[in-house]
């Protein structure tokens, strides 16, 4: 597999979403965009009551942003739309009528433990590890932010942020709450979302759908304020560190 895409699929009423990214699943705008639109769209689908998130490939789940669009970024506007992007993908998420369920298959780096903080219930291997890289590269994981703080509270969202080099095992993860479920293989993550995917196929659309609301309650500020997160972001992106420090990561 050498080329992106992402993937919908429907069958007895559970959409499966795949992405996929030849550089360790990370996500450039077209991405971003495109994942957005396919969670739209499964929400809004009456024939789809559970959506499975998944990406391409055995290895991480998601890098995070894609360094070659990062240093590609000229200016505020630029860096706006593509932070902007990230904020899509997780308002999307949010907003969705329907539970989605997170197939982690390996690490998560930046706005991949973003996604995996905004999925509903996320199911992971233990290989899993996560960290919030964006303060090693000058940036900051600020829109991101609120979807894992939401998930595993301020205190463990500022150990990953002020520590951003270091990895925290799929176990920390799945204490702190982002993870739901913890297994040794690929094979038993697999089963369990199957179980779980069947089991919301044959539950009722309304009540999933309130119990949706209640989880998601004191987030719907989130359009607002994701955008001026995403402004910050954009902002600092533009600066000599980050770039020295992206060009740096690249050559490693």
């Amino acid at each position: 597999m050498n080329e992106a895409y992402v993937i919908s699929r429907l069958s007895h009423y559970i959409a499966t979403i795949e992405f996929f990214h030849p550089q360790s699943n990370s996500l450039p705008g077209k991405i971003l965009e495109e994942l957005a639109n396919a969670i739209s769209h499964a929400g809004n689908d009456p024939q789809c009551r559970v959506i499975v998130l998944r990406s391409g490939g055995e290895k991480s789940f998601c890098a995070g942003a894609s360094f070659d669009e990062l240093t590609a970024i000229n200016d505020k506007e630029e860096g706006l739309k593509f932070f902007t992007g990230f904020a899509r993908v997780i308002n999307a998420m949010r907003t969705c009528p329907k539970f989605i369920i997170g197939r982690i298959q390996g690490k998560c780096v930046g706005g991949g433990v973003g996604l995996a903080a905004s999925v509903d219930y996320a199911i992971a291997t233990e290989r899993s590890d996560i960290k919030l890289s964006e303060l090693a590269v000058g940036i900051g994981p600020f829109v991101v932010g609120p979807a894992v703080e939401r998930k595993v509270g301020l205190a463990a969202f500022s150990q990953l942020s002020i520590d951003s080099s270091s990895w925290r095992s799929a176990e920390w993860a799945a204490v702190k709450g982002l993870f739901a479920e913890v297994y040794e293989s690929i094979d038993e993550v697999d089963n369990a979302v199957n179980r779980l995917a069947q089991t919301l196929a044959h539950s009722s659309p309304e009540a999933m759908a309130e119990i949706k609301k209640i989880c998601w309650k004191g987030t719907e500020h989130w359009d607002q304020l994701l955008t001026e997160r995403a402004a910050i972001s954009g902002r600092l992106v533009l600066s000599d560190f980050t770039r020295n420090a992206i060009a740096t990561f690249k050559k490693g």
